[in-house]
C-alpha cells in the first residue's frame, strides 16, 4: 500500500505474508495450549520573509515527503501502524495551520521488509514523486539497501526506524540521521538490567541474523559475563521456523533468554517455547515488546506475563502522561480505527519530531539548511531521555519496564549511554506537549 498526507491510497492495506505470520504463531498457541505541532502560534526561528518554493519537494504552500514501510510481509504486523499513525499527526497540524504556513503532504509506499524492493520504491519516491526527502523509512537491512543512494542524491534521510549505528556515520552518510535508542547502547543498558537482577543466572541470546540483532547483542556482551552465556542462536526473517533454536536455548539451560527479535518473530518464539514447556525469564529489546501487538498475535497475553524490556518512549498504559493524552486524542479523531499502541505511539512521536526540525529549519528550508539545523535544533519531545543529533543518532537511552495483566509499566531510573561509553542515569524532566498539538 502506498498512502499520501491527502488520502490517495494506491494498494491495500493489509499484508500479504502477515497472515502467514498469524497462522505460525496461531498453530504454535493451540499446540501449547494442547500443552508538534506546527500551528499558527508557532513562528519560524530562521527568519521571516514570504514563502517561496525553497526546494525540491517544498512549495509555498506544502512539504511533500516520501516513506517506505512493511505494510505487507512478516514484519508487518504492528509495525503497518505506524505510518498511518504519523500521517494522523501530520493532519492535526495541517488542521491547526501547517508548518510555517505549509501542509505537509506524506507519502509511504509498502517494501515488504524486503531491501530488493525497498530501494524501487525509495528510488520512485525521490526520482519520479520528487519528495523533499525520506521519513522514518523502516528497518535496518531495508534500510541500507538504500542508504547510500539517499547520501549520493542528497536527500535528506530523516529518522530512520532503526537503532542500527549504522546510522550515526555524518562523514561518510551527512543526510541520514536515527531517530531511535541504538540497539547497542539498548543492549548495554538491558545487560546491566540482566548482570543486576539475574546474577548467577544461565543466559542465551535470540537474535536477527543483521546489523539490528547483531548491535544488540554486542551492547549485550558488554555487561553479561562471557561465561554466564551459555547459547547463542540466530534467524533469519525469511525462515519462520524458530523451533530449532528455541530447542537449543532450553538444552542449553538458559534460564533467562533475550530476544532481539521483529514482533512477529517474538510471538513465534513464545509459543514455541510454550509448545515444547521452556519457561525462562524473557527479555525483549524495545521494538519487539508491544503487548497489543504480541497479544494479537498469540491471541492473549499470558505468555507475556512477567516479560522484562526497555523504552524510550512512556508506555501507552500510562494515562497520566500528558503525550499519551494527547496522542490518545489525536487517535480517537483521525484513525480510531487502529489500536492505540506502542506503534501508534512512535509513530506520532517520530512525526512530531519532523515537525519540530521543519519549523526550526526556516522560513524557506532547502535541503542542506535542513540537515544543518539538525545538529543545532531543540528537539525534544515525548521521549523519557534525550534526543541528540551533535554526536549521536537519536534518543539517548531508555528505561526498564515489564509486561503484567497485557501492559507495559516503565520503573526505575532511565539510563543513557554511548556505544563505548559509560552507562549514566538521566534526571532531567520529560517535556510537555505544546498545548495546540
Amino acid at each position: 500500500m502506498s498512502q499520501t498526507g491527502q488520502g490517495r491510497v494506491r494498494v491495500g492495506f493489509r499484508r500479504a505474508m502477515a497472515p502467514v505470520v498469524v497462522a505460525c504463531v496461531i498453530a504454535l498457541v493451540a499446540a501449547a495450549c494442547g500443552g508538534g505541532s506546527s500551528n499558527s502560534s508557532t513562528s519560524s526561528s530562521g527568519g521571516g520573509g514570504a514563502n517561496t518554493a525553497s526546494a525540491t519537494g517544498i512549495t509555498a504552500t506544502n512539504i511533500t515527503i516520501g516513506s517506505h514501510q512493511p505494510l505487507t510481509g512478516v514484519a508487518a504486523p504492528g509495525y503497518d501502524e505506524i505510518a498511518p499513525s504519523s500521517k494522523a499527526l501530520f493532519d492535526d497540524v495541517n488542521a491547526h495551520g501547517g508548518v510555517n504556513g505549509r501542509k505537509i503532504t506524506y507519502t509511504y509506499q509498502d517494501d515488504a521488509y524486503n531491501p530488493t524492493q525497498t530501494a524501487t520504491v525509495v528510488r520512485s519516491l525521490v526520482l519520479q514523486d520528487n519528495v523533499f526527502g525520506i521519513f522514518n523509512g523502516l528497518g535496518t537491512p531495508t534500510h541500507l539497501a538504500v542508504q547510500q543512494f539517499l547520501n549520493t542524491e542528497r536527500v535528506p534521510d530523516l529518522f530512520v526506524a532503526s537503532g542500527c549505528d549504522c546510522w550515526n556515520n555524518p562523514s561518510k552518510f551527512p543526510y541520514t540521521s536515527g531517530y531511535q535508542t541504538d540497539y547497542t547502547v539498548e543492549g548495554k543498558i538491558t545487560g546491566q538490567y540482566i548482570k543486576n537482577n539475574f546474577a548467577g543466572k544461565k543466559v542465551g541470546y535470540l537474535y536477527q541474523n543483521d546489523d539490528f540483532g547483531q548491535g544488540g547483542v554486542q551492547g549485550l556482551d558488554q555487561q553479561i559475563p562471557k561465561s554466564s552465556v551459555v547459547s547463542r542462536q540466530n534467524y533469519v526473517p525469511t525462515n519462520l521456523d524458530v523451533g530449532p533454536q528455541v530447542a537449543a536455548l532450553q538444552s542449553s539451560g538458559a534460564e533467562v533468554a533475550v530476544l532481539y527479535t521483529v514482533p512477529p518473530f517474538t510471538a513465534l518464539t513464545l509459543a514455541a517455547a510454550a509448545k515444547i514447556g521452556y519457561h525462562p525469564q524473557w527479555v525483549t529489546s524495545s521494538v519487539s515488546a508491544d503487548p497489543t501487538t504480541l497479544s494479537g498475535l498469540l491471541k492473549g497475553s499470558s505468555m507475556l506475563e512477567g516479560l522484562v524490556t526497555s523504552s524510550y518512549l512512556p508506555s501507552t498504559s500510562d494515562t497520566s502522561n500528558p503525550w499519551v493524552q494527547t496522542f490518545k486524542r489525536i487517535h480517537d479523531q483521525y484513525v480510531p480505527n487502529l489500536p492505540f499502541d506502542g506503534n501508534t505511539l512512535f509513530g506520532m512521536g517520530v512525526a512530531y519530531t519532523f515537525v519540530k526540525l521543519m519549523q526550526q529549519a526556516g522560513t524557506n528550508p532547502t535541503r542542506q539548511s535542513v540537515i544543518s539545523a539538525l545538529k543545532t535544533a531543540n528537539l525534544a519531545g515525548p521521549g523519557l531521555v534525550p534526543l541528540n543529533y551533535s554526536s549521536a543518532s537519536g534518543y539517548t537511552g531508555v528505561q526498564m519496564g515489564s509486561i503484567h495483566g497485557g501492559q507495559l509499566t516503565l520503573s526505575g531510573p532511565r539510563y543513557t549511554a554511548t556505544d563505548n561509553g559509560p552507562i549514566g542515569t538521566f534526571n532531567g524532566a520529560q517535556p510537555a506537549p505544546p498545548p495546540n498539538l
